[in-house]
């Protein structure tokens, strides 16, 4: 029996990278997910591989009014929400002496701003339904990566959010869980960085001794099963924080011609 049968779930940034595993991984364990995500070319091909399971919708995180149509939209397309996965994060490295206001604000108003939206705009649907968030959190909130103070920051914020929110509705069986991730393979964060960037950000993680701390990227397939496990869990357990991080030495595989 498909563990998730019956469940809605709320995936943002669920047209590629981890989102989109999260998505595949939800529906082959029975949910019904709605995909917030930006339009793009890899937007428009998830009604065509996961059919009727899924309800993309256009959403840009950063806007209230978007966020907040999106969670209407999917409670009246699925009749409830159950699980709420705030994953939609921006991640650009940049040397902050010379961040633009563009950029130091993009980070704020997608990766914490928009974590906000979406989780105030849920807890009626999951006050219901005694449901849960999960919010993607990183392993560089225990150890910045250079380049990456900002997006450390906004994370670490996240979990603060969380914490603070747990407690706040855990009289009304709402639970949070903060899921830290460690280096994935295959992330779709660097594919709009410049080659200056790239070759600038992991000659850095390299120099600190940060690549390697990362270790060689798990696969996005077992950590979208790191987040069914704690979905899967019964309703009396909560999971505060869960921290998967690779396992194998290593380092990412864009560091790996500078670390020779």
């Amino acid at each position: 029996m498909e563990r998730l049968s019956g469940k809605v779930a709320v995936v943002t940034g669920a047209s590629k990278g981890m989102g989109r595993h999260f998505v595949a991984a939800l529906v082959a364990a029975g949910a019904r997910v709605a995909c917030l995500a930006r339009p793009s070319e890899e937007y428009d091909t998830l009604a065509a591989d996961f059919g009727d399971a899924v309800l993309p919708i256009a959403c840009d995180v950063a806007s209230s009014d978007a966020v907040n149509a999106a969670i209407a939209r999917t409670a009246d397309h699925f009749g409830r929400i159950d699980v709420v996965v705030a994953n939609a994060a921006i991640f650009h490295p940049f040397a902050f002496e010379h961040g633009s206001d563009a950029m130091i604000r993009s980070h704020i108003d997608i990766n914490i701003l928009g974590v906000a939206w979406l989780v105030r705009a849920a807890i009626p649907h999951l006050r219901r339904t005694k449901g849960q968030v999960i919010a993607i959190s990183s392993e560089s909130v225990n150890m910045p990566f250079p380049m990456l103070a900002l997006y450390a920051a906004t994370k670490a914020a996240v979990e603060t959010l969380c914490h603070g929110l747990r407690d706040e509705l855990r009289s009304e069986d709402i639970r949070f869980t903060v899921l830290r991730s460690g280096s994935v393979k295959g992330g779709s964060g660097g594919k709009s960085w410049s080659q200056e960037t790239v070759a600038a950000f992991y000659r850095k993680i390299v120099e600190t001794g940060h690549a390697s701390m990362t270790g060689e990227g798990a696969t996005p397939e077992s950590m979208a099963q790191a987040l069914l496990s704690v979905i899967g869990l019964p309703a009396d357990i909560g999971v505060d924080l869960i921290e998967v991080r690779a396992a194998q030495v290593g380092v990412p595989e864009g560091a790996k011609a500078v670390a020779g």
